[in-house]
């Protein structure tokens, strides 16, 4: 799921002020770690992930694209892209290839993710 910052409905709209507000835009529980990544067209995930349940990242992602594009493929099949300027949520069952140079920030359930990354490294150091 994701969204552009202009389809974010507006709350509070003043001079010098605009709050745009969406409820119900994902769930969290636990320690969230910040993380900002910066990724190179052609980057894609898949190769690294496999191993993991259902060969994909089984963490869920709140963030914003600064910049770039990514297209994000589910284990169900579907598929979405994002592009600068988006606010997202990425559920958990995922794989991202990358369009365009990218720059994105991510909110992420600290543990989760944290072992996604660990094996995405040992991958990484195995080739």
């Amino acid at each position: 799921m994701h969204i552009t910052k202009n389809d974010i409905p507006v709350k509070i709209n003043a001079p010098g002020a605009v709050a745009r507000h969406l409820p119900d835009f994902g769930v969290a529980a636990g320690s969230l770690a910040a993380e900002y990544f910066s990724l190179g067209a052609g980057a894609d995930l898949a190769p690294l992930l496999q191993g993991l349940t259902g060969d994909a990242c089984q963490a869920a992602h709140w963030g914003y694209m600064i910049s770039g594009e990514v297209v994000v493929t589910y284990t169900d099949g579907s598929n979405e892209t994002c592009t600068g300027g988006d606010v997202f949520y990425w559920h958990p069952g995922h794989s991202v290839r990358v369009s365009t140079d990218a720059e994105l920030i991510l909110f992420s359930p600290q543990e989760e993710h944290a072992h996604v990354l660990e094996h995405i490294a040992a991958k990484m150091a195995a080739v």
